[in-house]
């Protein structure tokens, strides 16, 4: 699987784990949420995304999205 989907696929899971984190645990987990997808929009402006870099050191091939 390409870089650009296993970020997609990262920050999936982690809006679904937030939200149920703040439904079942506690309503703060969902600056979770809110950490996430401004990260994802601060990414699509600048190219930069720091899950990007720990997957491409994890061995992910880049796709082209992250080059």
């Amino acid at each position: 699987m390409a870089l650009d989907r296993v970020i997609l696929a990262f920050a999936g899971f982690m809006v679904l784990l937030s939200v149920a984190l703040g439904v079942y645990v506690s309503p703060y987990w969902h600056l979770l949420t809110v950490f996430v997808g401004l990260n994802l929009i601060q990414s699509s402006f600048t190219g930069f995304c720091p899950a990007a870099i720990i997957f491409k050191k994890a061995g992910v091939k880049p796709g082209c999205a992250f080059n």
